[in-house]
């Protein structure tokens, strides 16, 4: 099962801020729902374990993340898969794009992804307002990583 999604965020701080943050292991790690582990890799991604519940599916992905076409501070290519065991797959990508927005900073992001195994059977409605709600709480938590400091 295929699935696109994009949207954008404003973020009350500067552009090299907010990229500082979203290369930030531990900034992401706090930001991303059900993220358990979050490690960087020596070839710059990241390896990560979630528990991820969809309907009536939970499940741990692991999974991995590499970071391509680096444009500091403007933005990347994001690149991942993950395993969920016998509750299937999730592989994908993302174009994340940063633009000043006079004292902040305007996040837009345009999402491509493949699902299988059991989720894949949950139904393309189920799995797109979920995708919603994680991708929400993620730039919700992650608006909130530039008001605490």
């Amino acid at each position: 099962m295929a699935m696109t999604m994009n949207g954008s965020v404003r973020l009350e701080a500067a552009r090299e801020a907010v990229w500082a943050k979203l290369n930030d292991p531990a900034v992401l790690k706090a930001c991303l729902p059900g993220c358990e582990e979050l490690e960087q890799t020596e070839d710059g991604g990241f390896r990560a374990t979630a528990k991820i519940k969809v309907g009536p599916v939970s499940a741990r992905f692991r999974g991995r993340v590499t970071l391509s076409d680096l444009n500091p501070p403007n933005g990347y290519r994001i690149a991942g898969e993950g395993e969920g065991g016998i509750a299937g797959f999730a592989k994908g990508g993302a174009i994340v794009v940063l633009h000043e927005d006079g004292d902040g900073t305007v996040l837009t992001y345009d999402v491509e992804a493949q699902i299988g195994g059991k989720l894949a059977q949950l139904g393309q409605r189920l799995i797109n307002g979920s995708a919603k709600k994680i991708a929400d709480e993620f730039f919700g938590n992650f608006a909130k990583a530039f008001r605490v400091n």
